[in-house]
């Protein structure tokens, strides 16, 4: 018995596992609109029709792009037309464009490691999309908690906001990743997915729910996070890379997890190290066997002089 039997995953997980350093690594997205009926995987499931899939999936995992579905709030019929929304995340330069193509197989022609490099200007500049998980066939917490935050958005914002398949970590839903940026939110109600999106909009960061970047390495988030609760920063302030393995400070060896450095445009710099904490085991999914739980934590930042 651990303790979390019964739970929904979200519930279990937000009992004592902390939200910093939980994004998914993406640096690439290509998401493509689909509005029927979604299965359980983007690429397994051949949700996109087995014509395309396989290659597909070559594609984007040669490219190391996430493929991601996308719709509009709500049940939405198709109208022939598809949006398809290419986003680079990184630390400087992110950039995401928006095209419409009429048949899938279109999505073979696009060279997605393109994504890996400035904007192409295949398709229009877009610099706003918001990403809500809702993803109900892959866990229900997605669908039962992400579903209403993305009508919420959509209410303020009706040509941002898409519901989107599965972004990693059922167990912090609701999910919100803002895109071209990556910041990828969780546990996030209504009033804090709309703070979000406004923070990021002048240009700020709302550290409610944040769970870091997507192009960063959790060490890495975390130790963004870790100096943005210290100081006051523009979402565009701060840059952090990781040292040489060499460089990096090591504690004790069974908890240590990386160091990062964090530099802010004005010169300043911080040097982070994080450990991880073990938890109880849990189900990482609803309806999953418990396993056992981690997180990245990372130490107080030591300001470099």
């Amino acid at each position: 018995m651990t303790g979390f039997e019964g739970l929904s995953c979200s519930a279990a997980a937000a009992a004592d596992i902390p939200l910093p350093g939980s994004a998914t690594h993406v640096t690439g997205w290509l998401c493509v609109e689909h509005p029927g009926a979604w299965g359980r995987d983007v690429i397994g499931d051949e949700v996109l029709g087995p014509e395309i899939t396989a290659e597909l999936a070559a594609h984007t995992k040669a490219a190391r792009v996430r493929p991601t579905l996308i719709r509009r709030p709500g049940r939405n019929e198709s109208t022939g037309a598809r949006t398809v929304l290419l986003a680079s995340s990184r630390p400087q330069g992110s950039w995401c464009e928006r095209l419409e193509i009429t048949d899938l197989k279109q999505l073979l022609d696009l060279d997605l490691h393109l994504l890996n490099g400035p904007a192409p200007g295949i398709g229009v500049p877009v610099d706003d999309p918001v990403l809500v998980c809702a993803h109900g066939k892959r866990d229900l917490c997605c669908a039962r908690l992400g579903r209403p935050i993305a009508a919420r958005l959509a209410a303020a914002h009706p040509d941002r906001v898409w519901e989107c398949s599965h972004t990693g970590g059922h167990r912090f839903a609701p999910a919100v990743v803002l895109l071209p940026t990556g910041l990828t939110y969780g546990r996030v109600d209504g009033d804090g997915a709309v703070a979000a999106v406004a923070a990021a909009d002048r240009n700020a960061i709302s550290l409610d729910g944040f769970r870091g970047r997507s192009c960063y390495t959790p060490v890495e988030q975390v130790a963004e996070i870790a100096v943005r609760e210290r100081i006051p920063a523009a979402a565009d302030d701060l840059t952090v890379a990781s040292p040489a393995a060499s460089d990096a400070p090591i504690g004790d060896p069974t908890t240590f997890a990386g160091a990062a450095l964090v530099t802010h445009r004005d010169g300043r710099r911080w040097q982070v190290t994080a450990h991880t904490v073990a938890h109880a085991p849990r189900q990482a999914s609803c309806g999953a066997a418990p396993k056992p739980a981690t997180a990245v934590v990372a130490d107080p930042p030591r300001e470099l002089v």
